[in-house]
């Protein structure tokens, strides 16, 4: 491990503040590249916050998705999770935990560091600590109440309950960073935040069903989870077992129609959210443009294949098509129109400069 050996973490109270922070942005790539490079477009007050946030985010998440554990195991690390908020010592054990986890090396290491991200955390300023406790708080809350309703896996049974689950995973991120630019941009003043609420679940849920769509087959094999719901399925002619059967793609696919609607749905309300976003702030809105962006070309892509349903598929764009996208958008969301033609443009075809 990079940061000391995995299973041994660093006691926090060791480690200065100016290390923690070099440690964590080190870290921040190594288990999400697309939201490390909108992070660090991010305002220099803005940067710390959004980044303890998703480090915080993910250590809960690679709690839940591990094989290893128990779904008794996972609600006693994510009730633990919750008290680190409050407990330096919860705080500072909680890597120890690592030995125990059969995540990649990348997550491993972040959960070793949780007592150093949450020093970190420690040094923000109230307001901004209250923010991060409590929509956090709330996606762990949701995640363990899912663990322990679905002990053998999760298995989403209806599309409200595929709801209720994005809700708890990804709107709930959506309302976090709404608060923060609230609470630290002038330009998001009462107003524009009273419009951005209006969207905010949408914009993080509209990822969320976006990976869960492209991992389709990496989640029932990797994470026991199946997200596309039973009575969907049911009525395709198919059921959660039979997900990634070739016999029954066709019938598969069909039942993923109510999730792709809604994917699309949530599209259009994220992209409502960024327009609400004053283009003075514009750091912001690029922060929130990129991942939606490569969304609709996610999405583009599901459209035209069934690789999602494949055992060992997998649905991405092209590196190619990310660097243009990532390019032009730092010169095309700085008007409404523009940031529109952009997103239609990344719809119809993928978007590579000279195509």
């Amino acid at each position: 491990m990079s940061w000391g050996g995995v299973g041994t973490p660093m006691v926090a109270q060791e480690t200065s503040v100016d290390e923690a922070v070099r440690e964590s942005r080190l870290l921040l790539p190594r288990v999400s590249r697309t939201f490390a490079l909108g992070i660090k477009l991010l305002p220099a007050r803005l940067e710390a916050p959004v980044r303890l946030g998703y480090l915080l985010c993910r250590i809960a998440d690679t709690i839940e998705d591990d094989l290893a554990l128990s779904a008794t195991r996972k609600a006693e690390l994510l009730a633990t999770f919750l008290t680190c908020f409050d407990e330096v010592e919860a705080a500072d054990s909680f890597g120890n935990v690592v030995p125990e986890l059969t995540s990649n090396a990348e997550y491993l290491d972040l959960v070793a560091a949780t007592g150093r991200v949450f020093m970190l955390y420690r040094a923000l300023d109230p307001p901004t600590r209250a923010i991060l406790h409590r929509w956090v708080g709330e996606m762990v809350r949701g995640m363990r109440s899912f663990v322990i309703a679905q002990p053998n896996g999760i298995r989403i049974r209806t599309t409200a309950e595929f709801q209720e689950y994005c809700y708890y995973v990804a709107g709930t991120v959506g309302h976090l960073l709404t608060e923060l630019w609230h609470e630290h941009s002038i330009l998001i003043g009462e107003r524009t935040y009273a419009r951005l609420l209006d969207d905010c679940e949408a914009f993080g849920e509209a990822l969320q069903t976006v990976n869960i769509l492209k991992d389709i087959a990496w989640d029932a094999e990797h994470e026991n989870a199946i997200y596309v719901p039973a009575d969907a399925l049911a009525a395709a002619g198919s059921a959660h077992d039979r997900l990634l059967e070739p016999a029954l793609r066709a019938a598969n696919r069909t039942a993923l129609a109510p999730l792709m609607t809604l994917a699309q749905d949530d599209i259009e309300r994220a992209l409502r959210y960024i327009e609400a976003i004053p283009a003075a702030a514009m750091r912001i809105r690029l922060f929130c443009v990129l991942p939606i962006l490569f969304a609709i070309a996610t999405m583009r892509e599901l459209e035209r294949t069934d690789e999602m349903l494949v055992p060992g598929g997998a649905v991405k764009i092209g590196r190619a098509e990310v660097r243009a996208v990532v390019l032009a958008a730092t010169t095309s969301t700085l008007t409404n129109p523009t940031l529109r033609w952009l997103a239609d443009r990344v719809r119809k075809r993928p978007f590579t400069f000279g195509a």
